[in-house]
């Protein structure tokens, strides 16, 4: 008896370690992104742009406060900081409708909107609980031309921010 257990333990051994390389991975804690004009993380998911990790979760740009790169400081994601990888720009009026896509609601605080460092937009939310899709109207002003926006959701209650950047052209 002893030597069957000892033999069944062996097996089970030599197994887990292939069930854990074969197991499928389950995506980080998932947040939210731009979804329309597609955001440069909707672009890798789908597959409209080639991109590593990103492409299986355009959620996750998440990184603290006050940062200003697309990749939301985060590393793995630095493909999204590089505008020469082909992004495609969405031609836009003078005004423009962003729809975020979100897939854990948390409380915010504002939504901003930023082209060349500038805020164009800000929206309050006050600390309530987002739905699960959330639209603003952005007005561009006189701005023109290819640019890239970058949309920001700050959450109210931690001390981090989601990140999303949109090409677009304006007037075009």
């Amino acid at each position: 008896m002893h030597r069957k257990r000892r033999l069944a333990l062996a097996i089970g051994a030599a197994i887990a370690p292939l069930l854990v390389v074969t197991l499928p991975v389950s995506p980080a804690s998932a947040h939210g992104y731009v979804s329309a004009p597609p955001s440069r993380q909707a672009q890798c998911a789908a597959g409209t742009v080639e991109c590593g990790a990103i492409k299986w979760e355009p959620q996750s740009v998440e990184g603290p406060k006050g940062l200003t790169s697309c990749s939301g400081g985060n590393s793995q994601f630095a493909e999204l900081d590089d505008d020469s990888k082909g992004w495609q720009a969405t031609p836009v009026g003078t005004s423009q409708t962003f729809n975020w896509r979100l897939t854990a609601r948390h409380s915010t605080s504002t939504w901003q909107y930023f082209i060349g460092g500038k805020k164009i937009a800000e929206f309050d939310d006050g600390g309530a609980q987002p739905p699960e899709t959330v639209s603003h109207t952005v007005n561009f002003g006189d701005i023109t031309g290819r640019q890239k926006i970058l949309a920001v959701w700050n959450i109210a209650d931690t001390a981090n921010t989601f990140y999303a950047c949109i090409d677009v052209t304006i007037g075009g």
